[in-house]
């Protein structure tokens, strides 16, 4: 995906693998020189082939934990060649031409599982990567302000808590990140991050960055620096790691490329990391399909390896409104060749967001309702959070020092690795399970809609999960008391040279609002410069919010800060827009009141 301009929309078109933008995102939406020793757990692995061979294919073959010399001899003998070696997991990474490869090594004393890991050959590229492109950088005229998914997550007053701690580290395990951005450089770690696409850790300077933009805009949301410049991420005070793991060209994640990068991220001590991605080339894996067992198994292992090295991670539910909990299809997969259609059951497993202690995260629209396009699932999604819909998106850093909006899970996921992120800077000593714990706890319940795909109750449903992540609260700070929160999420139709009205009720609040009521305003229009935007208060008082500025700019997506001090809290308050124009119409998508 080529970069976007300078505040442009990033096309809702994802490549294969991506857990990211709507709706296409469950579809297949996730110094390498040979013989050397890596760091992530491994032997040192045996030569690979001098140059590449058309019909090259890659596999995992595993064994107990520590047993993989056993059996490398076995793996050249039967015609293959040891690309990597996970010898803590008991993970080989085995590439070779042989159609009789898999079946061979099975009957291998020692082996437990053989799979092939793709229907495509492995790159050429495998055996002598290219570094990714070092993009010029673009100087921005943008400055900080307050973005819809921040002030829905609250991050703005956790941040008078913890911006994050310097000693926590994020590993971006995705497309690559562009170290050089203005707004990435002053949080990232190079000497933990890394290249691990094709299954190998590659170390060399700038394997790491981006091939192409997915995981630039993941790490802004997660990181980007409070610098005054552009936006700011969740936790802008913790370090950032790359971990590139979709190859170049295709941009697909496989599995060997997972597995080294949450063996990486467990040795390099990465607190938390992202995962904006399902594991190429299948949508599901099927423990009942031989390759596919092998790819569960060896990814669940690295995973297991990650944690118990206090790795928590985080991961996208995926972008095709599919009920998680009631699999019955996949017409996706593989999507390295040619997909077929076939019947599947749950015990069909979307890798690595369903695999055991990973946290499922599900996206919002702006007013917290669930994403047209997230998957879902009753018993799977763990939390959820902001990702965008429609024409409202999440705004991010792109490559080039540029920005961007996209929306996805792979927007809403990034949302909770940096509120776990600030969880784990507040508690420095909290073990992974503590982390999932906090953010299952601290979570804003949301009950289902009237949609009866939505299954569960208030506190734990098949939409929202948990519930909507709440960095103020994640991070011990001080929660407006119940009720102190009101939002109308009703659509009301702006027609031109109309007036409308929108209500809120309030009730429960003691004595006057506050001289710092927020107002969360979401408003789709193609022109807001035709916009008078008002709060009413409940006695008629009028307070302008927004009274014809931005021209041909679209949509009102903003919190402002009222002074109503005067006002009594409870009662009735609505929000007033007036259109003065002809040609241009839009709604009141949503609005709320913070007290």
């Amino acid at each position: 995906m080529a970069a976007a301009a300078l505040g442009t929309t990033v096309a809702l078109a994802a490549p294969a693998g991506f857990a990211q933008a709507a709706p296409t995102d469950t579809e297949p939406v996730a110094a390498r020189s040979a013989g050397a020793t890596q760091s992530t757990g491994t032997t040192a692995p045996a030569a690979a082939p001098a140059a590449w061979a058309a019909g090259t294919r890659a596999y995992l073959v595993i064994t107990a934990p520590g047993g993989t010399s056993a059996v490398s001899g076995a793996v050249t003998s039967n015609g293959g060649s040891v690309f990597a070696a996970y010898d803590a997991i008991g993970v080989i990474v085995a590439h070779s031409t042989s159609a009789s490869f898999a079946s061979a090594m099975r009957t291998v004393g020692g082996v437990q599982q053989v799979g092939a890991t793709r229907t495509s050959d492995v790159p050429a590229d495998a055996y002598n990567p290219a570094l990714p492109a070092n993009p010029s950088q673009s100087a921005t005229t943008l400055t900080e302000s307050n973005r819809w998914d921040m002030t829905q997550i609250k991050a703005e007053q956790a941040w008078a808590v913890t911006t994050g701690s310097a000693t926590v580290k994020v590993g971006v395990l995705d497309t690559g990140v562009d170290d050089q951005h203005q707004d990435i450089a002053p949080n990232f770690n190079a000497a933990d991050s890394a290249s691990c696409a094709y299954g190998k850790a590659d170390t060399r300077t700038g394997a790491w960055r981006d091939v192409g933009t997915h995981g630039t805009h993941v790490a802004g949301t997660i990181a980007a620096a409070k610098n005054g410049k552009g936006v700011i991420g969740v936790a802008p005070g913790v370090k950032i790691s790359s971990v590139r793991i979709a190859e170049p060209t295709s941009s697909l994640f496989f599995a060997e490329n997972t597995i080294c990068g949450f063996m990486w991220a467990g040795d390099h001590g990465f607190k938390v990391t992202n995962n904006s991605y399902y594991t190429d080339p299948w949508q599901f894996n099927c423990p009942d399909n031989l390759d596919q067992a092998a790819i569960i198994e060896g990814v669940r292992r690295a995973q297991v390896y990650a944690e118990g090295k206090g790795s928590l991670q985080v991961a996208a539910a995926g972008n095709s409104n599919y009920d998680l909990a009631n699999k019955t299809t996949d017409s996706e997969s593989p999507n390295d060749s040619t997909p077929v259609t076939r019947t599947i059951t749950n015990a069909c497993l979307d890798i690595p967001t369903e695999l055991p202690g990973v946290v499922t995260v599900a996206s919002q629209a702006s007013g917290g309702a669930k994403a047209s396009y997230s998957n879902f699932g009753n018993g799977v999604i763990d939390i959820a959070a902001p990702g965008g819909d429609g024409s409202t998106q999440v705004y991010s850093t792109l490559p080039g020092g540029k920005y961007g909006n996209m929306s996805g899970t792979s927007m809403a996921s990034p949302h909770v690795a940096g509120v776990a992120a600030l969880i784990a800077s507040t508690n420095p000593t909290f073990t992974p399970a503590q982390i999932r714990d906090q953010l299952g706890v601290q979570a804003t319940d949301r009950a289902c809609p009237s949609d009866t795909r939505c299954k569960g109750t208030t506190t734990k449903n098949g939409f929202f999960g948990e519930g909507a992540v709440d960095a103020l609260k994640a991070v011990g700070g001080s929660t407006p008391p119940p009720g102190a929160y009101f939002e109308n999420l009703a659509d009301v139709t702006i027609a031109d040279n109309a007036t409308v009205e929108s209500p809120i009720t309030v009730s429960g609040v003691t004595g006057n609002a506050p001289a710092t009521l927020k107002v969360g305003v979401d408003i789709k229009h193609t022109y807001i410069g035709d916009l008078k935007v008002d709060l009413v208060a409940p006695d008629g008082t009028v307070y302008t919010v927004h009274n014809r500025t931005g021209s041909g700019t679209d949509n009102i997506v903003q919190t402002f800060t009222v002074n109503a001090s005067a006002e009594v809290a409870n009662g009735g308050w609505k929000l007033r827009v007036n259109d003065n124009a002809s040609q241009d119409t839009g709604k009141i998508d949503a609005w709320n009141l913070t007290f």
